[in-house]
């Protein structure tokens, strides 16, 4: 394949040109088992093609990677080096973002290796439902420090720095403007599993209710997106879920 910019050869398909500095690769879209992993590489909307051609134009190409899964002891090292042959073939592209579906340990374990921003695909056909969702979104991204993103008139979380913790993790999506901490009621049913965070089904504007349980204590707290609307919040709202199930907060 030669790079889209400047046509200098690639060694593979959607690599990041090191000759004219330029991406190739948009997204990629990781679909995982615990012993096989298959990256398609998806180019951005720039790409010069004509409109009519149809989505399956934006598939660059694909790469797998294969492991044979240990026991006991071997599997941590076996896990982190499967992680680490997927996470160098997505460095090798510089994508912008990237969609992963399937295997929860693989997909945990190559988040750990890379610092790119994940998106959970949960169809059977990740690379048809991520073309399907590019080519209907157009969502700001927001650039702020999660710290920032936090106000409001109630600054008391529960859970102390367990609660602050989830309350960081969903302001630190790229599509979450604001999230602001709404008072506590101690009135709720009692729960021994620890602090859990959900959020919940968007609002007609896109918005979303991050929900932190600890105890007997219920607080709800308001999540202000860039969604426009209730499909677009709701996107949102399931991304946020799978990072808080990442997080061990659900």
């Amino acid at each position: 394949m030669e790079c889209r910019h400047c046509a200098s050869p690639l060694e593979k398909p959607g690599d990041f040109c090191l000759v004219c500095r330029e991406a190739n690769t948009e997204a990629v879209v990781l679909d995982a088992t615990r012993d096989r992993a298959r990256l398609t590489m998806l180019a951005g909307d720039d790409t010069g093609r004509d409109p009519a051609a149809g989505a399956t134009d934006d598939v660059l190409g694909e790469t797998t990677v294969t492991t044979t899964p240990e026991d006991g002891e071997n599997e941590v090292v076996e896990l982190r080096n499967f992680a680490g042959l997927i996470g160098d073939e997505i460095r090798r592209k510089r994508p912008e973002e990237v969609y992963a579906g399937g295997s929860r340990a693989v997909i945990r374990a190559v988040r750990e290796d890379i610092h790119h921003q994940f998106y959970r695909v949960d169809d059977e056909d990740p690379v048809q439902a991520v073309l399907e969702r590019r080519g209907n979104r157009a969502l700001d991204v927001v650039e702020t420090p999660p710290a920032e993103k936090i106000g409001g008139s109630h600054s008391t979380l529960i859970g102390g720095r367990t609660g602050m913790r989830a309350i960081q993790t969903v302001a630190g999506h790229p599509h979450v403007k604001k999230v602001i901490p709404g008072p506590i009621d101690a009135g709720g049913k009692g729960s021994q599993s620890g602090l859990r965070a959900k959020v919940t089904r968007a609002d007609d504007g896109g918005n979303v209710r991050m929900l932190l349980r600890d105890g007997s204590s219920v607080q709800e707290n308001r999540v202000v997106t860039t969604a426009r609307d209730r499909e677009m919040g709701e996107r949102i709202r399931a991304d946020l879920n799978d990072v808080l199930t990442e997080a061990e907060f659900q």
